[in-house]
């Protein structure tokens, strides 16, 4: 099994003699025995470590489109798992048992990059999915697991909040093939009051990944009742999203349930959902998708230019596949923009929780 405290990238000794951690815009500065914010990044002696490299909360085969994942591979596995602590301090964090984890016990899974491949390509998954919670935060294990699917032919994703440094985001997504970055909100103000965080950089993160690299690249907002679900911050993210990223991004509009501190919330109505996918493409863009309701619509992917449903999905079931192996509309021959292969109805569509051959 791989050492647990696997030492970590991007920090700096400061002059008062603290560490600086330079992963996320936190900038954390330790002195010898704290973490980080995150609680899994910490200082040790003269360096800082890594304390979850190896160690999961679990590991299960999804449908790539509960990622959500709509342009990449549709239709197939993924592997996917996380390991616990964030960098951000969402009050309505879904996975909030994960994220906010400070229970080292959670961990129960242990396993390096190599068993982690080897069981991904074994259970027929077409790529390895960082999520559940931010894989910014162990980057240095969700790198070398990247690289160990790369020698075994599969992709890779991540599911991130996109809050991280522009020191360290060209090396964690250097060996990534697709993300979805959470874009919580365009208000500066929930992003401090709400996530502790800040908008700023995940803007940065999502014109660097459009603009200088090829990784595939879609969004998903949380759209929470009376925080960010207003017609006016709709509009004003998809004007963003339009000038700056371009009209063929995929958006995902998904619906709130209570959770962690925002229980007193209600859950999103269906219409509120729908009524945001209308505004975006009134908007311009061309690809939005609704999420966590039953919606065959907002489901669908439907080609730009015969208006013909290339690809229909009941829930994370696709029913109708009308693309060919690039991604061509079969009726009219546009390019739908995404990563395609040969469709194999063969995947599942449903979650399944797996214990890895090898771990411990």
């Amino acid at each position: 099994m791989s050492d647990q405290h696997h030492p970590a990238r991007f920090w700096h000794e400061i002059d008062d003699g603290r560490i600086q951690c330079d992963v996320c815009p936190r900038y954390c500065k330790l002195h010898d025995g704290q973490r980080g914010m995150c609680f899994v990044r910490k200082r040790e002696g003269p360096q800082l470590v890594l304390t979850t490299y190896g160690r999961s909360s679990g590991f299960c085969v999804d449908p790539i489109e509960k990622k959500p994942l709509n342009h990449f591979l549709p239709g197939s596995s993924v592997l996917s798992f996380g390991t616990a602590g964030c960098n951000l301090a969402c009050r309505f964090c879904q996975n909030w048992d994960i994220s906010k984890s400070r229970e080292f016990a959670r961990l129960c899974d242990s396993a390096d990059p190599e068993t982690i491949a080897d069981s991904a390509a074994r259970l027929r998954c077409a790529s390895v999915a960082f999520t559940y919670n931010d894989p910014v935060i162990f980057l240095e294990y969700a790198d070398d697991t990247a690289l160990a699917c790369h020698e075994r032919g599969l992709a890779t994703v991540a599911v991130t909040a996109g809050y991280i440094t522009e020191t360290a985001r060209a090396d964690f997504f250097r060996n990534i093939d697709a993300v979805n970055v959470d874009l919580k909100s365009f208000k500066e103000d929930f992003y401090w009051k709400i996530c502790g965080g800040h908008l700023e950089p995940i803007l940065d993160t999502l014109k660097y990944l459009v603009h200088e690299t090829k990784i595939w690249t879609e969004i998903t907002t949380l759209l929470i009742p009376g925080h960010n679900d207003s017609e006016a911050e709709v509009d004003a993210a998809c004007a963003w999203i339009l000038e700056h990223l371009g009209q063929d991004v995929p958006v995902h509009f998904t619906a709130f349930h209570p959770d962690f501190r925002m229980r007193d919330i209600p859950p999103t109505p269906l219409e509120t959902v729908r009524r945001a996918r209308r505004q975006a493409i009134s908007a311009g863009l061309r690809y939005v998708y609704t999420g966590n309701v039953y919606d065959t619509d907002g489901g669908t992917t439907y080609c730009p230019s015969c208006g013909q449903a290339v690809i229909v999905r009941n829930g994370y079931d696709i029913t109708t596949y009308h693309l060919d192996d690039d991604g061509r509309c079969l009726n009219c021959k546009t390019a739908i923009p995404g990563r395609y292969r040969h469709f194999n109805s063969a995947y599942g569509n449903r979650r399944q929780p797996v214990h890895l051959e090898g771990a411990v």
